[in-house]
């Protein structure tokens, strides 16, 4: 297992990066009442949540799959990290933006950390997956 993620580094990442997914698709799907509580939204936002919620599971499904079925594992898939860095970076420039320009949707109840910088972790650990593991996936 080491070996195919060239080393506990980038397994680690990799596991951080997915385990945060699980995070918010878990709060988005199955908590979701309590999720829009805490952000201010009306339950008429539920079936949005849950559709922004169901994009993580099908990343973090995607991750365990060519982690532990795909018969190459890593080998070949540029296509899904580079993917999930591209929706990463989107969601940290439009986040700056809601913030920053439009404030659609920043109030009280909204955090600089969960708005912005999450979506920032998120995309410099995938840009760390895409360029340390670039031997493997883009074979």
């Amino acid at each position: 297992m080491i070996e195919k993620f060239n080393g506990i580094f980038y397994i680690i990442v990799f596991a951080v990066h997915f385990l945060i997914y699980a995070f918010y698709a878990y709060r988005c799907l199955f908590d979701t009442r309590a999720f829009m509580s805490q952000y201010g939204m009306d339950d008429t936002a539920a079936i949005m949540t849950r559709f922004f919620g169901s994009m993580f599971v099908g990343s973090f499904l995607m991750a365990g799959y060519i982690t532990f079925v795909r018969p190459n594992g890593l080998e070949a898939s540029w296509a899904f990290f580079n993917l999930v860095f591209i929706q990463n970076i989107c969601a940290f420039f439009f986040a700056i933006w809601s913030h920053q320009k439009n404030h659609l949707g920043v109030n009280e109840k909204t955090s600089f950390v969960e708005g912005i910088v999450v979506p920032g972790v998120l995309t410099v650990l995938s840009g760390v997956l895409c360029y340390g593991l670039s031997d493997k996936i883009y074979v």
